[in-house]
């Protein structure tokens, strides 16, 4: 019998809702969620944690490290989702840092790591089933996935959307800070010489400027079972 399961990509701008999503589609089709900007936030960690950014990123030490670095996930029974182990360390929370996301666009725009991660999760998609959010799945890593969403947003929504986050999580900064690093963030990754961030020419574009959370499921969820349909 034919499998129904599809491969769903997610792509779009930082603070677009991303992950919240890519989860709660993966919670309803009980799917696997994978969330690639994790992978690069620890290896943007590991970076940290080995002083290769100073300033600048030492992108030749990097490369010559990236051997040391394993990356896998975890499931978390109170989340309800996966944690993010580097080396069997469950980094979960630091990698969701201010200091984190000031320099994972530098780092994710090193072509070796990309290539690295890149295989990594194709391999994650092979069996499909699986829901994907990133900069560059449609485009690359899934370029023949079932269903490609692009999500957007107002960039004052995103800003105020990141703040409201961060001050959750007690972490000192100000709105002014979160705005230039996501506009720094934004030009890095459509600008950035590999795998920039663009939308598919088939993703089915996702604008949650005005939109709910549960307004934002129900729309991609038609589109699942449009896409599941087809394979019918």
């Amino acid at each position: 019998m034919k499998s129904t399961k599809i491969n769903i990509a997610i792509d779009g701008y930082s603070s677009c809702g991303k992950s919240t999503l890519a989860k709660e589609i993966a919670k309803q089709l009980d799917y696997v969620f994978i969330d690639t900007g994790a992978m690069y936030r620890a290896v943007t960690l590991f970076a940290l944690e080995n002083k290769l950014i100073n300033g600048v990123l030492n992108e030749i030490e990097l490369i010559s490290r990236l051997p040391q670095i394993e990356i896998t996930f975890e499931f978390n029974k109170e989340r309800g989702t996966s944690d993010v182990l580097l080396n069997g360390k469950n980094v979960e929370t630091e990698i969701r840092q201010m200091k984190v996301s000031e320099k994972v666009s530098l780092v994710a725009a090193v072509k070796e790591v990309r290539k690295k991660l890149v295989e990594l999760q194709q391999k994650m998609g092979n069996k499909k089933g699986v829901v994907m959010d990133g900069r560059d799945i449609g485009t690359v890593v899934f370029p023949f996935a079932e269903l490609k969403i692009f999500m957007t947003a107002n960039k004052d929504v995103r800003a105020n959307r990141r703040f409201e986050e961060l001050q959750l999580k007690s972490e000192k900064t100000t709105l002014e800070l979160v705005k230039a690093n996501l506009e720094q963030r934004d030009y890095i990754d459509t600008n950035r010489k590999e795998d920039p961030l663009r939308q598919a020419e088939d993703a089915k574009v996702l604008d949650n400027s005005e939109l709910s959370r549960e307004e934002q499921i129900v729309i991609a969820m038609s589109w699942v079972e449009a896409a599941k349909s087809n394979l019918a």
